[in-house]
């Protein structure tokens, strides 16, 4: 099994930033994590990608947080990070962790999400 841990959500101010984390684990030692990504959940609307990156590839974003995120991961800690600057009110979501295509000592997982984790975005 491949377990994800979200860490950074809270409430900030317009203009302000949030670091989002993400930890990977497994009942055995990762080999590979193929994409990792984050998406969002606002009230009454469906989940949407945020921004996603693979391995050894380049990061892609929706047009909305261009220029505002910037995505990250840290393949020896099997984590994906989301910093966010300039945030606005648009913003406020669930934020979900997720991975795709696994690849861990005794196992495979093609997809995990994390649980979520609240941002608030309120003067």
């Amino acid at each position: 099994q491949v377990q994800l841990v979200e860490s950074g959500g809270g409430l900030v101010q317009p203009g302000g930033s949030l670091r989002l984390s993400c930890a990977a684990s497994a009942s055995g030692p990762i080999l590979s994590i193929n994409l990792m990504g984050w998406y969002r959940q606002a009230p009454g609307k469906e989940r949407e990608l945020v921004a996603r990156i693979p391995t050894g590839g380049s990061a892609i974003y929706i047009d909305s947080v261009k220029g505002r995120f910037t995505i990250s991961r840290d393949s020896a800690k099997n984590s994906v990070y989301l910093q966010m600057d300039s945030l606005k009110p648009e913003d406020t979501a669930v934020y979900y962790c997720n991975v795709q295509s696994v690849r861990y000592r005794g196992g495979y997982s093609s997809e995990r999400w994390g649980q979520g984790t609240l941002v608030t975005v309120s003067s």
